[in-house]
């Protein structure tokens, strides 16, 4: 700790050097760490997460196109029931005037 009122940290986990500022907390300068931080995954288990992640991507755009099918059908469904309502059920008034709705 200095006079001027900086706190002078190093982090425990990456080993950066950190410099705050004691009346705001603030932190005013961040020197990262000359060493890679500890716990990395190596290039296999990084090769392994990409392989994952397809195969989850492609599980959600198969769905995705099932579900997109099967709504192409339920909204065909929706416009047929609607137009033999629409055949039973005659409108001979004529539409409200919008003078009416005062």
């Amino acid at each position: 700790m200095s006079d001027t009122g900086k706190l002078r940290l190093r982090c425990p986990d990456c080993g950066s050097t950190l410099v705050i500022d004691q009346s705001t907390g603030e932190v005013l300068f961040h020197k990262p760490s000359k060493e890679a931080p500890a716990g990395g995954k190596d290039f296999d288990q990084l090769l392994a997460g990409l392989d994952q992640e397809r195969a989850d991507a492609e599980e959600v755009f198969s769905r995705e196109v099932e579900a997109l099918k099967d709504r192409e059908r339920l909204l065909e469904e929706k416009f047929k029931e609607a137009v033999e309502r629409a055949a039973d059920e005659p409108d001979d008034k004529p539409p409200p005037r919008p003078f009416d709705f005062d």
